[in-house]
């Protein structure tokens, strides 16, 4: 009723009465009301006035009603601890595939190592929910998949040149623009689901926190609709799903990288390690040339680009 409400306040700039709105719909005035009061609660900036209703503005949401046929599949919070525990707790009870938990904020957003993420209102904080049919220890191809998902969809919504920095670090003129964060379940050798945390800075300020960070609005000099960028890598994540290239996905992920040629630090929880990336190979591992010649694969750690 919201979804179908909305479309017809949008479709005018003039008043819509009451008795309109509630022939269209099939409902009473009443029922009319409640809805736009409703939905004035939740942040949209509808006039009520003698002559009936009028939208006035503001369209991005990340309400559930917003994404049209993917609305059963939304989850939307104003705030939560964590979208992936969400999300992990969804797969654990039978959620379809490409389930999604998004919240304006979190109060317990982890990056990589259990690092704290900042989620300031503004960005771009979910988990998606996928359920590919795929060996366990080939689970690892759906993160690169979905870096090149995300960094198309940057590119295509906004112009800006984004890359990947391994592992799944996106960048822009070294500054990080998005970090990810994958959690996987199995059942036998199968995959049963995989998580995929996304943090993106886009309308919010990382800086003051994080000065190696900057948003897409600091980038533009204007905000970027969020639920319009969080659609198109919808759209492109479901596209490279629906027949998934696992033989070229770490061949495909290479064309966006920035890593691979780089003087770069790789830091464990163990070890730090220093070299020449050289390549990132078919198991996802980066080649690492160390000052002594030998090579060492690297499976995991955050990469700071020297």
């Amino acid at each position: 009723m919201k979804a179908r409400l909305l479309q017809y306040l949008r479709a005018t700039d003039t008043y819509l009465s009451g008795e309109e709105l509630s022939v269209e719909l099939g409902v009473s005035r009443v029922t009319v009301w409640k809805h736009i009061q409703a939905l004035q609660e939740l942040g949209y900036d509808i006039q009520a006035g003698p002559k009936g209703y009028l939208y006035r503005g503001g369209n991005d949401f990340l309400y559930p009603w917003e994404f049209g046929e993917r609305e059963s599949l939304i989850h939307h919070f104003p705030s939560i601890g964590s979208t992936m525990e969400k999300a992990r707790e969804l797969g654990r009870t039978g959620a379809p595939d490409q389930t999604l938990v998004i919240s304006e904020k979190q109060t317990k957003g982890r990056g990589r190592m259990d690092r704290v993420w900042a989620s300031a209102k503004g960005g771009l904080y979910f988990t998606l929910l996928l359920r590919p049919l795929l060996p366990a220890v080939s689970g690892f191809l759906v993160n690169f998949i979905t870096s090149v998902a995300l960094t198309r969809a940057i590119r295509e919504e906004t112009g800006i040149e984004a890359q990947v920095k391994w592992p799944n670090d996106i960048l822009v003129d070294e500054k990080k623009l998005s970090g990810m964060l994958s959690e996987m379940e199995t059942r036998g050798e199968m995959v049963s689901f995989i998580c995929i945390g996304i943090g993106l800075n886009v309308n919010n300020d990382p800086q003051h926190r994080e000065p190696g960070a900057v948003s897409l609005k600091k980038l533009l000099g204007h905000e970027v609709n969020r639920r319009q960028l969080l659609l198109r890598f919808l759209d492109n994540i479901s596209e490279s799903m629906a027949n998934p290239d696992y033989d070229n996905a770490v061949a495909n992920w290479k064309q966006y990288t920035m890593t691979i040629g780089r003087q770069v630090r790789i830091v464990t929880t163990q070890n730090t390690h220093y070299g020449k990336a050289l390549d990132v190979d078919e198991t996802g591992a980066l080649l690492l040339e160390q000052p002594d010649h030998t090579v060492k694969k690297v499976y995991y750690g955050d990469c700071f680009h020297n």
